[in-house]
């Protein structure tokens, strides 16, 4: 019988750019992890943040070398939050699904090599089990299923802005969200006033899978996002206070972002509307 009062484990992963990380990315972790240890339902263990590969092709988007080595001086001093750069070493643009099921699949198998191909669904560690020797012994049996929950769960931590995304052709492929808000569940960060739960309405998906999808409402508004760091460091105006002083340091140290690295991609198809829009005509 489950212990009412054992709290389920989660991993809070982001996944985008930081391009440069700020402030407020890091502010995510910390309202989400507030706002689940408040249902008192959930311990948050862990905060992953996967910078995008190059390949992704974003306007503006600099080296992901650069972009990782500012995220792990941002979370250097945090005892819980880490970068993981699996995403971004790899040469192809990678689903953000397929970075959940790899980020998963380590969690049960921490001695995984890291390749995509251990990025399988849910359900392939289970069956895996029950094809061992003696899968006919009860003791064994019974033992199966608490070492797989006892897995923690891995959600997706991301802004409002990505729920209005799914509804971008091409960008998204529907089974993909399906797989995210079914298996894996959002944490979603809203402004206040700024509710998420419309979109969830408008979205037959969203709607279906509503109660995993966390809306958290940021009571204290921040309205920093990288896209205004790099039009003041264009401007050749301050980022004080809006980025760590470490990130600020290796930006000027490295004099990474100016009007050229702002065309960086410009008239190139951004990678997921290029495969999803290639998959659908085949």
């Amino acid at each position: 019988m489950e212990d009412p009062d054992k709290k389920t484990e989660v991993v809070l992963l982001a996944c985008g750019s930081f391009n440069p990380i700020t402030n407020m990315h890091l502010r995510l972790f910390e309202l989400a992890k507030d706002y689940l240890h408040e249902t008192g339902k959930y311990k948050v263990i862990k905060g992953i943040i996967s910078p995008v590969g190059d390949a992704y092709k974003k306007k503006g988007l600099i080296s992901a070398n650069h972009r990782v080595a500012m995220a792990k001086l941002a979370t250097k001093n945090s005892d819980w939050v880490e970068v993981d750069d699996w995403e971004s070493s790899q040469s192809e643009w990678l689903e953000t699904l397929k970075v959940l099921r790899y980020h998963h699949q380590k969690l049960l198998s921490p001695d995984a090599t890291n390749s995509l191909q251990n990025a399988v669904p849910l359900t392939k560690p289970g069956r895996k089990r029950k094809q061992e020797p003696n899968r006919h012994d009860p003791v064994k049996k019974k033992n199966q299923n608490p070492d797989i929950k006892s897995a923690p769960q891995v959600k997706l931590l991301c802004g409002s802005d990505m729920l209005e995304s799914f509804g971008i052709p091409n960008l998204w492929k529907l089974e993909d969200i399906t797989e995210i808000v079914k298996n894996y569940g959002l944490v979603c960060i809203s402004r206040a006033g700024n509710s998420g739960q419309k979109f969830i309405y408008e979205s037959d998906i969203l709607w279906k899978h509503k109660n995993n999808i966390h809306l958290v409402e940021e009571w204290i508004t921040n309205d920093i996002s990288s896209t205004k760091i790099r039009r003041a460091l264009r401007r050749g105006q301050s980022i004080r206070y809006l980025v760590p002083d470490v990130v600020q340091a290796y930006i000027e140290k490295n004099n990474l972002y100016s009007p050229e690295s702002e065309d960086r991609n410009a008239g190139v198809v951004l990678a997921p509307l290029q495969k999803n829009a290639s998959d659908s005509k085949n």
